[in-house]
């Protein structure tokens, strides 16, 4: 014959988990654990988004600073060809009108100018990309705790 299980065995109803017994304890626990799970998870996702997001940004940035690099690269090859083949054509050709000296350093400046014009142009893009955090990864994440926190305290 089965023999009657107890008042406290989960997942067996009785006058005790109506009456806010033992089993009524038990089944609020179970929905505590629950709601802990699922919390748990949710948080794991939540930090999982932001870790993605965070990585979205911080290839935006790096491409910046490496377009950025380039472009400095681009300035310092521009300054040493140009000064290397230009100076000599530009040097020779207006030495004709004016001195050798006079022609040289006119040259010289015009490179000068635009080394400095496209050292500028990489400036501005390195500067994009800093400085190298995820900042809108960040102020998502500040935002979700505090929001945690609210309704933590519901």
């Amino acid at each position: 014959m089965d023999s009657p299980r107890s008042p406290s065995t989960p997942g067996v109803s009785g006058a005790s988990s109506e009456a806010g017994g033992p089993g009524a304890q038990e089944a609020g626990a179970q929905n505590i654990g629950e709601l802990v799970s699922q919390a748990t998870q949710q948080m794991s996702e939540l930090v999982r988004g932001e870790m993605r997001l965070a990585v979205a940004e911080m290839k935006d940035k790096g491409r910046h600073a490496g377009k950025g690099a380039g472009l400095f690269g681009g300035a310092g090859l521009v300054a040493l060809y140009g000064a290397g083949a230009l100076v000599a054509a530009c040097i020779a050709g207006l030495a004709v009108v004016m001195p050798t000296w006079a022609a040289a350093l006119i040259v010289a400046a015009v490179l000068l100018v635009a080394a400095g014009l496209l050292a500028m142009l990489g400036r501005r893009e390195t500067g994009q990309a800093t400085p190298m955090v995820p900042e809108k990864a960040a102020d998502d994440i500040k935002q979700d705790l505090a929001t945690i926190k609210e309704r933590a305290h519901r």
